[in-house]
C-alpha cells in the first residue's frame, strides 16, 4: 500500500498567513464535504499566478464535526480541546469545527484563497475568527524573542508531525492545536532584558538557550521540554505568527502546533498552565493571555481527495408486534381518504 500523502504541513515559514476558524451549523455539512476534495485545486488556481509566493493550505477538522461528517472511526487522539484552569492562568476551550491555515510569501495570495474558500462554505458555515499573521523581523514574536528555534528538521520533523503505522487508518494525518495569545507589551517592556531572558530561558539578542542548571523553574523552556521514558526529547512543529492592531492596542501570537499525537502538545500546555515541580505556571503567561483554544485532526491529502461519508445506519428490524393482522383489511394509501378504495362501499 503506498504511503498517504500529508497536507502541506512541513512547508517552510512564510512572510504571511491567514488563520480561519469556522463553526458548522446543522445542515452545513454538505458544503464542507463538497469543498474538501476541491481545496487542492483552489490552492493551485491561486498559487499559479505567482509560484514564488509558495502558497500552501492546511485544513483541520474538530471532533464533533468529524463525527457528523464521517462517523466512526474517529482518530484516536481527536477530542474537544480541554480547558486548563490553573492556579493563576486559564487556557480556555472555544468554539471551532473547522480550521484553515493558509501561508504564502504574499498576503494577497492568502487573502484570495481565503475568499474562495469562504465563498464555497456559505451558507451554514460561520467564520468565527480570522487572524492575519505576519513575519516579524528575524522570526521574532512581538515580545522580541525568536520563535520556533526548537522545531525539528528533515526526517525528524516528519516523524514528529506525520502519523505512520501507529494509526494505519489515518496515516499521513496530523494533530493540530491552536491558541490565540494577547500580550501585555506595556508590562513586558517594564522588565529588564535579563528578567525577560529568565522568563524564556534563552538570550534575547543571539537566541542561545541557557544551560539546564541556569534555567528558572518557571522558564518557558523548562516547562516545554518533554521527554519519553528513555529520556529522549519529544518534538512538535510550531508555526506561530505575530498578529495585531496597533490602533486597538492588540499585540499577539497565534500559536500553531502540529504533532503526530496531541499528547505531547497537551503535556506542554499542562506544564505551562497547571505547573510542574516548583513552578505554579509558565512565567510568560503573566504577560501573554490565552483567549482561544482548539484541537483539530488534519487528514492526509489523499483523504481529502476522496473523503468518506458517514456510514448509513442499518435498517431497523421490524417488530413482530407491529406486523399487520392478515384478517385486517389493507390500509388506505398514504394521502388518500380511502374513497373508492378496496372495501369501500
Amino acid at each position: 500500500m503506498p504511503e498517504a500523502e500529508p497536507q502541506d504541513i512541513l512547508t517552510p515559514l512564510t512572510e504571511d498567513a491567514i488563520f480561519l476558524t469556522a463553526c458548522v451549523d446543522p445542515g452545513g455539512e454538505a458544503a464542507v464535504l463538497d469543498l474538501l476534495p476541491d481545496l487542492a485545486g483552489l490552492r493551485r488556481s491561486v498559487g499559479f499566478r505567482y509560484q514564488e509566493a509558495r502558497l500552501s493550505s492546511v485544513v483541520g477538522i474538530g471532533a464533533e464535526l468529524w463525527d457528523r461528517l464521517f462517523g466512526a472511526p474517529r482518530p484516536a487522539g481527536l477530542h474537544p480541546f480541554r480547558e486548563l484552569r490553573g492556579p493563576v492562568h486559564t487556557a480556555p476551550a472555544t468554539p471551532g469545527d473547522l480550521f484553515f491555515h493558509l501561508r504564502a510569501e504574499r498576503l494577497d495570495m492568502c487573502f484570495e484563497l481565503a475568499h474562495l474558500i469562504v465563498d464555497r462554505l456559505h451558507p451554514g458555515v460561520r467564520i468565527v475568527e480570522e487572524i492575519h499573521g505576519f513575519k516579524s523581523f528575524d522570526e521574532r514574536d512581538l515580545l522580541g524573542f525568536v520563535d520556533g528555534t526548537e522545531n525539528p528538521e528533515g526526517r525528524a520533523a516528519e516523524a514528529a508531525v506525520v502519523i505512520g503505522d501507529e494509526e494505519p487508518d489515518f496515516a499521513g494525518g496530523s494533530y493540530l492545536i491552536v491558541q490565540k495569545y494577547l500580550h501585555d507589551l506595556a508590562g513586558w517592556n517594564v522588565l529588564t532584558v535579563e528578567e525577560q531572558e529568565a522568563a524564556f530561558g534563552r538570550t534575547k539578542l543571539d537566541d542561545v538557550e541557557f544551560a539546564d542548571e541556569d534555567k528558572a523553574p518557571d522558564a518557558h523552556l523548562t516547562l516545554n521540554v518533554i521527554e519519553d521514558e528513555e529520556g529522549e526529547q519529544l518534538q512538535i512543529m510550531r508555526f506561530n505568527m505575530p498578529f495585531g492592531r496597533v490602533g486597538g492596542n492588540e499585540f499577539g501570537t497565534y500559536y500553531v502546533a502540529y504533532a503526530a499525537t496531541p499528547a505531547v502538545t497537551e503535556q506542554m500546555l499542562d506544564n505551562m498552565f497547571l505547573g510542574k515541580g516548583e513552578a505554579t505556571h509558565d512565567r510568560i503567561l503573566d504577560f501573554s493571555t490565552a483567549t482561544t483554544g482548539n484541537l483539530y485532526f488534519v487528514p492526509s491529502a489523499d483523504f481529502l481527495d476522496d473523503p468518506p461519508g458517514p456510514e448509513a445506519p442499518a435498517p431497523a428490524e421490524p417488530d413482530v408486534d407491529d406486523q399487520p393482522d392478515p384478517d385486517d383489511p389493507p390500509a388506505a394509501p398514504e394521502g388518500s381518504l380511502g374513497i373508492g378504495g378496496i372495501g369501500a362501499g
